[in-house]
């Protein structure tokens, strides 16, 4: 992932929110706190060689999750 980073506005309201919600927490900042959400959200798509693809689908149908 690209570290070039842009600036994001959001109401001021929202922004105290999240100040209050990570106080006392590891979470060292907003932007840490807005980062971490976003890449819950839109996690990095990890891509498979057809082989590994097969494999998992294969275990996931004899788990009985797929057909």
């Amino acid at each position: 992932m690209s570290e070039e980073k842009i600036s994001v506005m959001v109401p001021r309201e929202l922004y105290n929110k999240v100040e209050e919600k990570i106080a006392g927490t590891s979470i060292t900042s907003v932007e840490e706190y807005i980062t971490l959400m976003l890449e819950n959200e839109f996690p990095e798509e990890s891509e498979y060689s057809e082989e590994e693809e097969k494999i998992i689908r294969e275990r996931l149908r004899r788990l009985g999750y797929i057909e």
